[in-house]
């Protein structure tokens, strides 16, 4: 019987010394059965960490995002959602798009050379505008955008260093976003997606 992750989340060693994992491992025991496929899990600095489970809205601004990207995709980009974003050996996130040129491909892709992430968040809001986007900067990825599905509000992340991101900006839904990075095609207004 698979039970899921969250249910076998415990805090009983909570102050004991861990076993750390890498990201072949974690595949590794993917492959063996020991995670099951469909477990919405990251790994932060070795420790497995599982992901908040995704609402509705979330996946509405999601599939909106996607519609409209796809469709205006300059060639010389590529863009994937919910990939597994190894930033190291014992590090993987899994964002809700990344932008990255085709010349760099998925293989190469590490935090510097990804164009633009996005992370869309309904229940995950304070952990994508505080812990992961500081793992993003921790890790160089150049611009971040966290999208609150509920409000339609975007912050954007810019300038990454170890201690964080140097620039932050937020955006209304009216509000034009322009990635520094990826390509102009993808500027986006939230008003402007189909969220029927």
């Amino acid at each position: 019987m698979n039970v899921p992750f969250a249910s076998r989340v415990t805090t009983a060693a909570e102050g004991l010394p861990r076993r750390r994992f890498t990201v072949a491992e974690v595949e590794g025991m993917v492959a063996a059965g020991v995670i099951g496929e469909d477990e919405r899990v990251e790994l932060i600095g070795g420790e497995l960490v599982p992901m908040s489970p995704k609402g509705l809205r979330h996946e509405v601004v999601k599939t909106a995002l996607l519609d409209r990207w796809i469709r205006i995709r300059p060639d010389e980009c590529r863009l994937t959602p919910e990939t597994t974003f190894r930033l190291s050996a014992d590090t993987y996130l899994e964002p809700d798009v990344v932008i990255y040129s085709r010349s760099t491909g998925l293989k190469c892709l590490t935090g510097p050379s990804a164009l633009l992430v996005v992370e869309i968040a309904d229940f995950s809001l304070r952990c994508d505008m505080g812990r992961k986007a500081a793992l993003y900067a921790s890790f160089g990825v150049r611009e971040l955008w966290v999208i609150d599905a509920v409000k339609l509000t975007t912050r954007l992340f810019r300038a990454p260093a170890e201690s964080g991101y140097g620039e932050t900006r937020d955006f209304g839904a009216s509000d034009r976003d322009v990635p520094l990075f990826a390509p102009e095609a993808f500027a986006l207004r939230l008003d402007e997606l189909d969220l029927s």
